[in-house]
């Protein structure tokens, strides 16, 4: 199948590399010409180092041969998916799967991905939700993997799920698409806290209590919004915050050790070096959780130190000294 990838960030080169290795006609596409005859010529992104693009792999500028593919990637930061999607309207095929790789929620609109997507394309049901616990650098190089493709379009989805299956790659089919893309937007928001308690000296206690007790908060969310309580505990949910919270490849881990250090939040943000959702993530889930009714004490501690100057220590202090209460 002819599938285009939009664009070439780490995880956009890592998924290009993985449909171009099971055979298909692949194009990455990149915002800028300079970085798309860099890859042409190295056939590695620096983005990436170490891992060797496949020779077939296509790589342009702009959005030429979209038009052609049945399968269109969007893989660019949450916050550029929206302008991605409107320029793609008129461009893609009406048969083909447009597949929403970005870990989100707008700001703003608190839509998700897909949604976002479906508003800018017209309406599209062909429209899948990827996610799961995968660092490209470890996709990238061949790492078994296993990843979610949501959609209430089964056959999208399996579209999707047949397009990624191999031997490194294990892919299932939800029809849960709300849970999955709230999984993956809201895991980040945990990850930044696990990175602040890092940063803080804190152990390996500290961490799991706040990966489990954030599972609760992101379980309680999806339920009220209408995602299934099974998806939470899958690997689009538990399996991606466990390796979201404890891998040094997770900018929001180390975008949250940077605070816990005593960095200033800007600071942190721009040392990583990269877009770390979370960050954008906390503000929606609050504004999410206040809509449906639902206690977040995790991510609304986290809001306080990201955007009104709270210490983490004091952060860390209030959530310790909350009401007794049973668990839940």
């Amino acid at each position: 199948m002819k599938i285009s990838v939009l664009e070439s960030g780490s995880w956009g080169t890592a998924l290009a590399a993985v449909l171009a290795r099971n055979g298909h006609e692949v194009t990455l596409h990149s915002l800028h010409s300079a970085r798309s005859a860099l890859l042409a010529q190295k056939h590695e992104n620096p983005k990436l180092p170490g891992v060797i693009l496949p020779e077939e792999l296509r790589f342009t500028d702009g959005f030429g041969g979209v038009e052609t593919a049945g399968a269109v990637f969007v893989v660019t930061p949450s916050v550029a998916v929206r302008q991605t999607a409107h320029a793609l309207r008129g461009l893609v095929r009406d048969d083909a799967v447009i597949v929403s790789a970005a870990k989100g929620i707008e700001k703003g609109s608190s839509l998700r991905m897909s949604e976002v997507i479906a508003q800018e394309t017209g309406g599209r049901e062909r429209i899948v939700a990827l996610s799961g616990p995968s660092h490209a650098e470890e996709v990238g190089r061949g790492i078994p993997t296993g990843l979610v493709s949501a959609s209430e379009n089964t056959a999208a989805a399996e579209t999707v799920q047949d397009l990624l299956m191999s031997g490194v790659l294990r892919v299932y089919t939800s029809t849960d698409s709300l849970g999955v893309e709230l999984c993956g937007a809201l895991k980040n928001i945990i990850a930044i806290c696990a990175g602040i308690s890092f940063g803080l000296g804190f152990g390996d206690n500290t961490s799991a209590m706040l990966m489990t007790r954030g599972l609760s908060e992101m379980t309680a969310l999806g339920e009220a919004l209408g995602g299934s309580r099974d998806t939470f505990a899958g690997l689009a949910g538990v399996g991606d915050l466990i390796v979201t919270c404890t891998s040094p490849h997770s900018r929001n881990r180390t975008a949250g050790m940077y605070i816990g250090e005593g960095m200033p939040v800007a600071e942190a943000l721009e040392k990583v070096g990269a877009v770390v959702e979370g960050y954008y993530a906390t503000q929606s889930a609050l504004e999410l959780s206040a809509r449906a009714g639902v206690e977040m004490p995790i991510a609304e501690a986290l809001g306080a130190v990201l955007f009104e100057g709270k210490s983490p220590r004091e952060a860390t202090l209030e959530l310790m000294t909350r009401a007794k209460k049973g668990e839940d």
